[in-house]
């Protein structure tokens, strides 16, 4: 096993706010959630079952499921998740703090969704999980093109409509499905890298003198295509360089000054891994 001290430290983080969210938003202002969780807060609401409680029981069995599919680094981590979900819930609920939002749920429905998002994405991102819908949407998204993000928010319709004909009004559950779609958008946001940075296709007649100027002025790598004009059946090479956003206007100048003519195209890249973003010179992680 593998088990990172980082990763776990970051789970409880990601538990902590998940936890913060459920009880300060959900809990206080009478709002149901998906999967498990949701389940969770429908024995609450009905017989006043602590979710704490009910969150480690439901998901003995699906413990199981995520040690046999998921390995043991996965299933650790899964357990640190599960276990400091019950255990920040249970410490939110003896220190709550009053929000006063009873007023605007439109805003408790967006800070439900943010801070159940960012929880999760957090826990996700470092490969946790909170068990229950949690494991069978990282499987999915293992076997499928479903993101994780997605996978929940099936789920979760499914336990939000059992809710809406249990517990919650009709109004109510709108603005559950408003938080849970809003919490999905927010995961798959983290999951796929809150860092954005640029892709650029460069085409010139100069692509080696800009190569060249990009590498020394800027310190960064580029590659070099082979492409081919479909109209004109011209051979030209094509240079792809990732840059940080506030390289952009740097990487243009650049450009504009060794060839005004070329033709530029930009896309964003919301991961990077690699020299000179994850890792360093020595192919050492920057962030280790």
């Amino acid at each position: 096993m593998n088990i990172r001290v980082k990763n776990i430290v970051f789970i409880l983080l990601g538990a902590a706010i998940f936890s913060f969210g459920l009880v300060h938003f959900n809990m206080q202002h009478n709002l149901g959630e998906g999967g498990f969780t949701g389940i969770t807060l429908l024995l609450f609401f009905l017989w006043n079952l602590d979710p704490a409680i009910t969150n480690i029981v439901l998901n003995i069995p699906v413990f199981f499921i995520g040690w046999k599919i998921l390995g043991k680094n996965a299933f650790i981590y899964t357990m640190v998740g599960t276990l400091s979900v019950s255990l920040f819930l249970w410490v939110f609920q003896i220190y709550q703090i009053p929000i006063g939002l009873e007023h605007d749920m439109t805003l408790v429905a967006l800070f439900a969704g943010v801070f159940i998002g960012v929880g999760l994405g957090i826990i996700f991102r470092f490969g946790g999980t909170t068990g229950g819908v949690d494991i069978i949407a990282r499987i999915i998204n293992k076997y499928t093109s479903w993101s994780m993000g997605r996978a929940m928010f099936a789920f979760d319709f499914l336990v939000i409509l059992t809710s809406i004909f249990t517990f919650l009004n009709l109004a109510q559950g709108m603005y559950t499905l408003v938080a849970v779609f809003i919490g999905a958008r927010v995961i798959d946001f983290i999951q796929e890298g809150a860092y954005a940075a640029k892709g650029a296709f460069i085409i010139s007649n100069h692509s080696e003198e800009i190569a060249d100027q990009i590498m020394k002025k800027m310190d960064r790598g580029v590659t070099v295509l082979n492409g081919q004009g479909s109209f004109s059946k011209e051979k030209r090479n094509v240079l792809y360089c990732v840059v940080a956003r506030n390289e952009i206007v740097r990487m243009k100048n650049i450009i504009n000054q060794t060839d005004p003519s070329a033709f530029v195209s930009l896309t964003t890249v919301h991961e990077v891994m690699g020299e000179g973003f994850t890792l360093d010179e020595n192919k050492k992680p920057l962030n280790d």
